[in-house]
């Protein structure tokens, strides 16, 4: 069993650079820990502004670091290793952060639109408004309404052109004859004030 691990230790390091063995591994590991812990919280915090998101990142960083099991010699940079990757978790941490906001900000801006009527007069004229938008998409072409239904759906141009069977380059100037022909017939159907 002993031959077997060496020989999977010499492979490694003829491939990388010369590594640590796994006995060493705890001690080694606790005092890179004790070593970085702190500056590795501190550049994390910089790029959060959260010290308990700094916290959970560091733990990522050395868990990645402890999963890795084999370590570049002591000349090696471990440390350049360890900010490098905190960096990199920090930054990602950030665009998420904006995505979920993003998201957010979209949920409770659709929530706020869609909440029920402020007053009954609010409720009577947008059911009315909703009637006629049903009546306008009965009187376009099919394949027409379906465009501006899928899309108001919030389907892609390739989802539409899957959906309708017809080429997604065409896609855009259906929905665009679409929408044309959709405030044509609302228009008429409701006089020229009136907005969509």
């Amino acid at each position: 069993m002993a031959a077997g691990l060496a020989e999977r230790l010499d492979s490694v390091t003829m491939v990388h650079p010369p590594r640590e063995l796994p006995e060493f591994w705890e001690s080694r590991f606790e005092k890179l820990y004790l070593e970085h812990y702190g500056r590795v919280v501190s550049v994390l915090f910089r790029v959060t502004a959260s010290r308990s998101e700094a916290e959970e990142l560091s733990n990522e960083v050395f868990w990645k670091l402890y999963r890795q099991r084999l370590l570049p010699s002591p000349d090696g940079n471990v440390g350049g290793w360890l900010y490098r990757t905190a960096t990199n978790l920090g930054i990602d941490a950030l665009r998420k952060n904006a995505r979920r906001r993003e998201h957010e900000s979209e949920a409770a801006r659709i929530a706020f639109q869609s909440r029920g009527p402020a007053g009954p007069l609010d409720g009577v004229l947008r059911d009315e408004k909703r009637r006629r938008i049903r009546q306008v998409l009965a009187r376009l072409k099919p394949v027409q309404a379906k465009a501006l239904i899928l899309r108001a759906s919030g389907f892609s141009y390739h989802e539409v052109a899957q959906t309708l069977g017809v080429k997604r380059v065409s896609v855009g100037t259906l929905i665009l004859r679409a929408e044309q022909a959709f405030r044509k017939h609302f228009r008429a159907l409701a006089g020229e004030k009136e907005e969509l």
